[in-house]
């Protein structure tokens, strides 16, 4: 895995460095439900898509933001049929796939589907490679709304080709094209959400703007703390690639996993909150807790995530304060918002009191006063300055405004 180096926030008035494919998609970073950390393949049905979108109004999701209905790896059958074309597992699927757009649209709420790059699926199941044109024609059909595509199975100096290549014959940056062309060309009659999902191969932040709406910049969140620091400690380095139109993906949301306790939940979701990265609920809807309830439906936190200025954090180094660690938590992160900035505090290697001069800060900066309120304890306070008590791998974000 490529090893990022943590970079310290020079300004708050960044630019982006890619042209984005800007056809009106993806303006925010989207928000929903993916089927795969549920039940792998055995979540990829009508089923599975009708109760989680049943559960996105009775839980309030939807009312959230929460809008994508996802299905993952295992949708189709194992082959195509005689006209090249992909087929819905009718075990999976009994009245095919419009039928569950048609519902989930009637709902309020968007639908998505899962492809790859490479000549199988992750699971083994068809992928696009030479199909691009006619499989987007076939998710327009359906009424789909998103597409994740993946990147098992893609060309590679091994022979044959293996699930997950270590020496690619070429760049992902050459077999996401035809796909990204595809999708272009249907756009007038549907707009698809476009989702890289390459791993963070060939530094795909530098480009991905041009190609999709959102990119995996990293391999799997694994469900673990482990994962969670190195996702979220490489994600201050490429802060500078998100704005509306197209964002880093810092995978989905591993909530609900035994692996992670209520703190390191909190800490999971708000570092991906405040860096823009979209937020996928990778659970089981119908089991979730109370308290990891509590956490995904943080309006603040999510106000955060959507503010339509769309510039993610990264971090900070105030007087004083230690270097950063490559691959560790970071305590010091900010980034602007469109009426004020965010400050995230995170107790990513140790517990204790955590301040902030707000002086210090980027974008806000200078003598003055402040108001402030932090998202997850309701606290609120004026002043130059915050301080929390925070426990191990906890966190505290904070919405700072000039009074």
């Amino acid at each position: 895995m490529k090893s990022w180096k943590v970079a310290l926030l020079p300004a708050l008035a960044n630019t982006r460095l890619t042209v984005a494919l800007d056809n009106g998609v993806g303006l925010k970073p989207h928000m929903g439900w993916s089927s795969w950390n549920v039940a792998q393949c055995n979540a990829a049905s009508a089923s599975y898509a009708l109760a989680t979108a049943d559960k996105f109004i009775s839980l309030g999701l939807k009312d959230l933001g929460y809008e994508y209905i996802n299905i993952d790896d295992c949708w189709s059958t194992k082959s195509r049929d005689s006209s090249g074309r992909l087929v819905p597992d009718p075990a999976k699927w009994p009245n095919g796939i419009k039928a569950v757009t048609d519902r989930i649209h009637s709902m309020g709420l968007k639908f998505g589907l899962y492809g790859c790059a490479g000549d199988k699926t992750c699971a083994g199941y068809p992928g696009n490679e030479g199909h691009e044109r006619g499989d987007v024609d076939q998710l327009v059909s359906w009424g789909v709304d998103f597409w994740k595509y993946d990147n098992c199975y893609t060309p590679c100096r091994q022979n044959p080709r293996p699930q997950t290549c270590t020496s690619p014959a070429g760049s992902t940056k050459t077999w996401y094209a035809p796909m990204r062309d595809a999708i272009l060309g249907v756009q007038n009659t549907k707009k698809l959400h476009f989702n890289l999902c390459n791993w963070g191969r060939d530094e795909v932040w530098t480009w991905g703007a041009s190609y999709g709406h959102s990119w995996r910049m990293s391999v799997d969140n694994w469900g673990d703390w482990a994962s969670v620091e190195r996702i979220g400690s490489a994600a201050a380095g490429i802060y500078q690639y998100s704005a509306p139109g197209g964002f880093n993906d810092l995978d989905m949301l591993y909530l609900g996993s035994s692996k992670l306790n209520t703190n390191q939940e909190k800490l999971h979701f708000g570092l991906w909150a405040i860096t823009k990265s979209p937020l996928v609920l990778g659970l089981d809807l119908e089991k979730i807790s109370n308290s990891t309830l509590d956490i995904i439906r943080n309006k603040g936190l999510i106000d955060i995530n959507q503010d339509s200025l769309g510039k993610a954090a990264t971090t900070f180094r105030p007087p004083g304060a230690p270097a950063p660690v490559n691959g560790k938590i970071y305590p010091y992160w900010a980034g602007p918002l469109s009426d004020g900035v965010v400050v995230g505090l995170c107790a990513g290697t140790s517990a204790g009191t955590y301040s902030v001069n707000f002086k210090d800060v980027p974008g806000l900066g200078g003598s003055g006063s402040y108001e402030w309120r932090e998202m997850y304890t309701g606290q609120t306070g004026k002043g130059t300055s915050a301080s929390f008590n925070i426990g191990l791998h906890d966190m505290r974000v904070i919405k700072v405004m000039k009074v």
